[in-house]
């Protein structure tokens, strides 16, 4: 079983906005809605946008590059339902935001 490794401080994200971080080559999107924590891939299936980049409102981020929107409890797309980017599993230890990957 995969363990949980760590990717971000709880500090570095503030409520309502997201980031990107690098992980093992993986490009991830790092959200805080109201306090909680939720990462997906960063990359829009679409057409590869930045998704840690893109406008959080409240569980959706909209891509900064065409506006494709992404749950980002679940990583389902709302303009496509068959398609969605991964979701990771999150824990929070103090500060630490670690993520199953």
């Amino acid at each position: 079983m995969a363990e949980f490794i760590r990717i971000a401080d709880i500090a570095d994200i503030k409520p309502g906005s997201g980031t990107t971080v690098e992980v093992g080559g993986k490009s991830l999107a790092v959200f805080n809605v109201e306090g909680s924590y939720y990462v997906i891939d960063n990359d829009c299936v679409h057409r590869g946008g930045p998704l840690g980049a893109g406008e959080l409102e409240g569980n959706n981020v909209s891509c900064p590059w065409h506006g494709w929107s992404y749950d980002v409890k679940t990583g389902k797309c709302i303009n496509n339902p068959s398609a969605c980017v991964k979701s990771y599993p999150v824990t929070i230890d103090g500060a630490d935001i670690n993520i199953r990957f």
